[in-house]
């Protein structure tokens, strides 16, 4: 799914013996004491006690689910009847399921060969999900088949066998019956054994309206006219092979499709909304691609007849990599050739490449149970990129790992309240708080850091070898390693893109000689920015780095990794803020599109932080400074030769510029939307999200009422989404209301509630304030609707992390102790700690960084 043993943290130190005067290197930082106390003092360090839990008993378990559901698409209820083939491993009068929200009917065990035993009770544990069957007599052990009918309700609440709401052609709202499994979903569905190790083959029967498209995971093999009705139709599909419960998935719907067939021989479908048939190619083309790209790399040939991938209206996750049926947002797939924009068609290559590797790794060798998650979504998250990069050389994507995953991961994985890559999980509740960036992005970081020390042509073979042995069954971690070794390169100017020394540490403390080397060259660790740690240097080796930032004979991954890790100590109080701000400056020439992203991404964290101060303007000024030579070398529209990362560049630029009040970017950007608005010439996708962003952050209620009326016209979701992400950067009180209001609204579909929300809290001082009483006054709705899924995570994360007063933790802390939020207990304590850090790095450095931007105002010349 695309959001996604134990190690700890790699703190460990590296003495380093270069040229004198010798430095000392810190690879990753140690947690401060003081921190810990103030942790403490708000109770924010521990996490809560974990609920009681037990697994299904393993008595009972089944072989074959015959599954038929009948879906009413008008009272959103749906009957179905379960056949389950089962095997009684030991004797016993009762059968415990898994079940939440479904009434169960009627419920029979007939032993092979032998009479009927009806079932006398059906005892429902609501808050462990689950049922006990109890019969008259003892099951012997052996086999036989368990018959169940029961009745469900299509919900709203994006899980399990749930509605979604789409509009015709001709403008009739009606209702789609779609699934969403993982993690623990499939129980609202049909009563089963709803755990990832417990596999069975699944014969799967719809009984549906004649004129909507029905699928699942398999093809169809027959389709009948109901006896009952002459509207409706009985659709069955192939058997599957054994799975997950997680993994089943049907859609009952109106679709549009383009299809085509691998070079392997697998027919490749992407289902769209009806009309919009021409906006799957571009899903249809990168899948087609990618199938034999995996077949080649695992060596191992993908296992089912048929892939669809399909776009869902309302849809909280990403994606779902259902085997054979992967479900999709309609903007992680639909890709308009006129009106989608580059960061969209590679974010839809991203979400493709992800989902079809989990067809091999999850799908076929699944994880044995939700502890292991990080097997799955860490490898999904890497080897995403690897297809990528084959499918399209030109997005430089691996650069871009470092700042969308590696990076990201780090960050969370500086607090006190990070987790290892792999953490016990026990009660349905609990699952949802690990689908994050340490399962996903440092999973995925991990394994590039392994891929790269040991290699392309034996990590291919370690993948097959895995495959193969684990096939149709589920893998767990090995036992007994409490500690990474880490691979360890250091390069210097002498050839910046070849290591001079690789090591593996091994140990905690190491200490390193590197000869010959020049007091004039300067010296880098971790090329490539590949190995999972920080690194500080001492200032005369920083120093020596500076010119190679400026000359760009540091390699761009390597310049990004370089300020980042500056970024972060700072953040963590080990070095001045100033002295990031200074490196920040020797970018001047930089031309590369990830390495401005970063740069981007750290100046928007400490302006947010400088928001509670009085020289937020300042700042700003730093910001126009920073980006304005490149805005001038890229332009407002692209030159002959540009490509895929130059329209990423400019849109970033354009939109730091226009934000930060940059008067001439303000002032194309109010033309250019004017232009737009009046339909004399309609603004590419590439520019639409800066130039939106830059006239409302400096508009008023007219430009608001013109956004508005723009995503009520929209016929594309992504033009919808592009909108709602920006209307939070309207300036006013009054304004700030109106969009969280219209958050709430029917014009705004479920899942995307929490960006138009996390918009305004990131769009000013106010707005945070703002959105966090929203949410406090509208928590009961927002909850329910989400129903503790990591959307709700998602939600608390965009709006109140950004708080730096001390009061502000405990103000959280204290509304979630009186409002439980079980699957986000993670994500609020993480926050809770962010507000605590940002707090103290405002007291520490805020008088520091005034001092300095006053400083470079009074003496421009010599910045």
């Amino acid at each position: 799914m695309w959001l996604a043993a134990a190690a700890p943290s790699l703190a460990r130190r590296l003495l380093f013996l270069g040229p004198p005067p010798p430095p000392l290197l810190l690879l990753l930082l140690s947690r401060s004491s003081r921190r810990r106390r103030r942790l403490h003092s708000l109770g924010l360090a521990a996490m809560p006690e974990k609920r009681p839990f037990e697994r299904l008993p393993a008595d009972v378990s089944p072989i074959n689910y015959s599954l038929c559901l009948k879906p009413d698409l008008l009272d959103f209820t749906f009957e179905g009847k379960l056949e389950a083939a089962a095997q009684v491993r030991q004797a016993t009068n009762q059968i415990v399921m898994n079940c939440a929200d479904i009434d169960i009917i009627t419920a029979s065990y007939a032993p092979e060969g032998d009479e009927e035993i009806h079932a006398t009770g059906f005892n429902y544990q609501n808050e462990d999900e689950k049922v006990t069957l109890s019969f008259p007599s003892i099951l012997q052990t052996g086999t036989g088949t368990l018959k169940i009918d029961f009745v469900g309700e299509l919900n709203d609440k994006m899980k399990g066998f749930y509605r979604s709401k789409y509009t015709t052609p001709s403008g009739e709202v009606r209702y789609a019956a779609v699934t969403q499994f993982e993690a623990t979903d499939a129980r609202r569905a049909f009563p089963c054994w709803d755990e990832p190790a417990i596999k069975a083959t699944f014969d799967i029967s719809l009984i549906v309206p004649k004129d909507r498209v029905a699928l699942s995971n398999m093809n169809v093999i027959d389709r009948k006219p109901y006896p009952d009705d002459e509207n409706v139709v009985e659709v069955k599909f192939a058997r599957t092979p054994v799975m997950s419960t997680y993994l089943v998935a049907f859609v009952v719907g109106e679709y549009d499709f383009v299809e085509t067939r691998s070079k392997d021989g697998v027919c490749v479908r992407v289902y769209t909304p009806v009309g919009k048939a021409e906006q799957g190619k571009f899903a249809l083309e990168v899948a087609a691609k990618t199938l034999p790209f995996y077949k080649d790399y695992f060596n191992v040939p993908y296992p089912l007849p048929k892939i669809d991938l399909i776009a869902i209206a309302d849809f909280a996750a990403g994606a779902m990599e259902n085997w054979g049926l992967v479900t999709y947002r309609e903007t992680a797939l639909l890709i308009d050739p006129k009106n989608s924009c580059s960061s969209s068609r590679q974010w839809v290559a991203l979400v493709v490449g992800h989902e079809l590797a989990h067809q091999w790794f999850g799908n076929l060798v699944t994880m044995e149970w939700w502890t292991h998650l990080w097997l799955n979504e860490g490898f999904a998250s890497w080897i995403e990129y690897l297809c990528v990069d084959h499918c399209f050389p030109e997005y430089d994507i691996w650069t871009q790992f470092v700042s969308a995953d590696y990076t990201r991961a780090q960050e969370l994985d500086a607090l006190d309240n990070s987790h290892p890559i792999e953490v016990s999980v026990g009660h349905p509740s609990e699952v949802d708080e690990i689908f994050d960036a340490i399962s996903y992005s440092k999973g995925a970081s991990v394994i590039r850091m392994l891929h790269d020390y040991i290699g392309d042509k034996d990590f291919k073979k370690g993948m097959n070898m895995y495959l193969t042995k684990f096939q149709q069954k589920n893998a767990a971690t090995g036992e007994d390693c409490p500690q990474w070794m880490v691979p360890i390169t250091i390069s210097t100017s002498e050839d910046p893109n070849l290591a001079k020394l690789k090591i593996l540490m091994d140990k905690p403390e190491m200490s390193v000689v590197l000869k010959n080397v020049k007091p004039d060259q300067w010296v880098k660790l971790n090329l490539g920015t590949v190995g999972f740690y920080r690194t500080q240097y001492s200032s005369a080796m920083l120093e020596s780095l500076l010119p190679g930032i400026r000359d760009l004979s540091l390699p761009p991954v390597d310049r990004l990794g370089l300020q980042n890790d500056l970024f972060s100590l700072a953040r963590a109080g080990i070095i001045s803020t100033v002295e990031v701000l200074k490196v920040m400056e020797a970018f001047v020439n930089e031309p590369n599109y990830t390495v401005w992203s970063d740069l981007s991404c750290n100046l928007g964290i400490l302006s947010t932080l400088l928001s509670h101060t009085d020289f937020y303007e300042e700042i700003q000024e730093f910001v126009k400074d920073v980006f304005s030579p490149i805005g001038e070398r890229l332009g407002w529209d692209p030159k002959p030769g540009e490509g895929h990362l130059d329209a990423l560049l400019r849109g970033l630029v354009l939109g730091k510029l226009g934000k930060a009040g940059h008067k001439a970017t303000l002032e194309e950007a109010r033309r250019r939307f004017k232009d737009h608005v009046e339909g004399k010439q309609i603004l590419s996708a590439d520019l639409r999200s800066p130039v939106y962003l830059t006239v409302l952050k400096h508009g008023d209620g007219t430009t608001l009422d013109i956004m508005l009326k723009l995503h009520k016209q929209a016929d594309m979701q992504e033009e919808k989404n592009r909108i709602e992400r920006v209307l939070g950067a309207t300036p006013s009180p009054e304004l700030i209301q109106k969009v969280l209001t219209f958050a709430l609204s029917e014009e705004v579909r479920p899942q995307d509630t929490v960006s138009v929300i996390g918009g305004v809290a990131g769009g000013s001082k106010h707005g945070r304030k703002a959105a966090w009483k929203f949410i406090k006054d509208n928590w009961e709705e927002l909850y329910n609707r989400y129903q503790g899924g990591f959307l709700i995570s998602r939600l608390i994360k965009l709006s109140v992390e950004g708080f730096a007063v001390d009061k502000m933790a405990g103000e959280v802390k204290a509304f979630f102790e009186s409002h439980p939020a079980p699957s986000a207990e993670r994500t609020i304590q993480q926050c809770c700690e962010n507000i605590l850090l940002n707090a103290a790095w405002l007291k520490r450095d805020a008088e520091s960084i005034h001092q300095y931007l006053l400083q470079r105002k009074a003496s421009p010349a010599t910045a």
